[in-house]
C-alpha cells in the first residue's frame, strides 16, 4: 500500500501536539487544546482506527482474513511490549532519578506501584494499572484486538449494528456504566486495583472514535475515491459550532464553565462529553470537506510526515522524554529559570526528529536489502 502523505502529515501533527502539552513547559496549557474543546488524543485514536480499517481491509483481501487476524494480533503484542518498556522505564529509570530529585509529579505517578507493588505489576500485565500518561497504549491494544471481529462482520455484514452498538456504549459510559461493571469484576475477582489507577480514558466511550475511524478506513479501501460531500448546510453548521468553540476556548481557557461546575462533564475529555463529541465531529468535517483544497495550497512540512510515518515509536519516546522533563525540573513553574523550557523543547523535538528518521532510514533499509536466495545462503 502505497503510503499516504497527508495522513502521515496529520498524525505527525497530533504528535507534536501531544509532545506540547505533555511536557512540563509555560506552554503546555496555551497550546493545549488550540483548536477548541477538542484534544490531539481524539484525532490521534480516530486516525489510528482510520489506518487501521484501511491497511487491514487491504490485507484481508490480499492475505486472507487468517493473515489479517494474525496482523492484528502481532501489531497488538508489539504496542504490549512497547507498554511493558515504557512501565519498565518509569519504575526504574525514572524512579531512580526521582530519588535524588523528589518531584511530586513522580511520586504521584508511582504511588501504587510503592503502596502495593505486587498488585501493580499484575494489574499492568492485564492492562488494568495504567498511570497517568500511560494509559492510553493499553485501550489501544484492546482496540486492536476487537478489531478483526468488528471489521469482518462489517465487511460481510454492513456497519450500521457494529456503529449503533458503539453510539450505546459511549452514551451509557457518560453516566458511569463502565465504573460500574469494573465495580463487579472487583467484586468477583478480588484484584485490589483503585479505580483511578486504571487510568484516565472512559474506553466505552473512546471505542466510539476508533470505530468510527475503522469503519471509515475500510469503507475507503473497499471503495476509494468514492466518498459523497457533505451537503452544505452540514458544512455551515459544523463550522458555526467549531467556531464557536474555538473561541470560548481561547476566551476563558481549556474549562469552558469554571471550576468545579458539573456542565463542563458536557465538554469532558475522559468521557469524551457529548459537546466535546460533537466539536471533535465538526472539526473532522470541515477537515474532509476542505482536504482536497488543503492538500493544494497549503505547504507539505516533511517533518511531520516523518514523525507520522514513524508515529509509534514517536509517540513511545515522546512519553519517556516528558517522564525524564518531569522527573529532572519538575512541573512548570513561574520560578523556573526562564532558559529551562526552551531547552526541554529543543532537546525533546530534536531527539523525536532523530528517532523518526531513524526508524525511516532502518524501515527503508530493511525493506529494500535483497532477500537470500538458495545458492547466496552459507553451507
Amino acid at each position: 500500500m502505497t503510503r499516504r502523505w497527508e495522513l502521515d502529515a496529520l498524525r505527525g501533527l497530533m504528535l507534536v501536539l501531544m509532545t506540547l502539552t505533555h511536557l512540563p513547559t509555560r506552554v503546555a496549557d496555551p497550546l493545549g487544546q488550540p483548536l477548541g474543546h477538542v484534544s490531539a488524543a481524539e484525532g490521534f485514536v480516530m486516525l489510528s482506527g482510520y489506518m487501521a480499517g484501511m491497511v487491514y481491509t487491504l490485507r484481508a483481501r490480499r492475505d486472507g482474513v487468517p493473515e489479517m487476524r494474525g496482523a492484528f494480533l502481532r501489531r497488538a503484542l508489539k504496542i504490549y511490549a512497547c507498554q511493558a518498556a515504557l512501565l519498565v522505564f518509569l519504575f526504574t529509570v525514572v524512579g531512580f532519578i526521582d530519588l535524588f530529585t523528589d518531584e511530586t509529579a513522580i511520586g504521584n505517578l508511582t504511588s501504587f506501584f510503592h503502596q502495593d507493588p505486587v498488585a501493580a505489576v499484575f494489574g499492568a500485565a492485564l492492562l488494568l494499572y495504567n498511570p497517568p500518561l500511560l494509559d492510553i497504549l493499553p485501550m489501544y491494544i484492546v482496540f486492536m484486538l476487537a478489531s478483526p471481529v468488528l471489521l469482518m462482520h462489517g465487511l460481510h455484514q454492513g456497519w450500521t449494528g457494529i456503529l449503533l452498538g458503539s453510539l450505546l456504549l459511549w452514551f451509557v459510559s457518560q453516566f458511569g456504566f463502565g465504573g460500574w461493571l469494573y465495580a463487579q469484576a472487583v467484586n468477583l475477582t478480588g484484584l485490589a486495583i483503585p479505580p483511578e489507577e486504571t487510568g484516565s480514558f472512559a474506553v466505552l466511550a473512546w471505542q466510539f472514535l476508533w470505530v468510527l475511524g475503522l469503519w471509515m478506513g475500510a469503507s475507503a479501501a473497499a471503495r476509494p475515491g468514492r466518498s459523497a460531500p457533505f451537503p452544505r448546510a452540514m458544512v455551515a453548521v459544523a463550522a458555526a459550532f467549531a467556531a464557536v468553540c474555538f473561541v470560548w476556548r481561547h476566551a476563558v481557557g481549556q474549562v469552558p464553565f469554571g471550576d468545579h461546575s458539573p456542565l463542563n462533564l458536557l465538554f469532558d475529555k475522559w468521557y469524551l462529553g457529548p459537546l466535546r463529541l460533537l466539536d471533535f465531529l465538526a472539526l473532522m468535517i470541515l477537515a474532509m470537506h476542505f482536504a482536497r483544497w488543503l492538500k493544494q495550497h497549503l505547504p507539505r512540512l516533511r517533518f511531520l510526515e516523518v514523525f507520522g510515518a514513524a508515529s509509534l515509536t514517536v509517540f513511545c519516546v515522546h512519553l519517556m522524554l516528558a517522564l525524564l522533563a518531569l522527573a529532572l525540573v519538575g512541573e512548570s513553574r513561574p520560578d523556573r529559570a526562564p532558559w529551562i523550557d526552551p531547552v526541554v523543547l529543543g532537546v525533546s523535538f530534536a531527539v523525536l526528529y532523530g528517532v523518526a528518521r531513524f526508524q525511516q532510514w532502518f524501515t527503508a533499509r530493511r525493506t529494500t536489502a535483497p532477500r537470500a536466495t538458495p545458492s547466496s545462503l552459507p553451507r
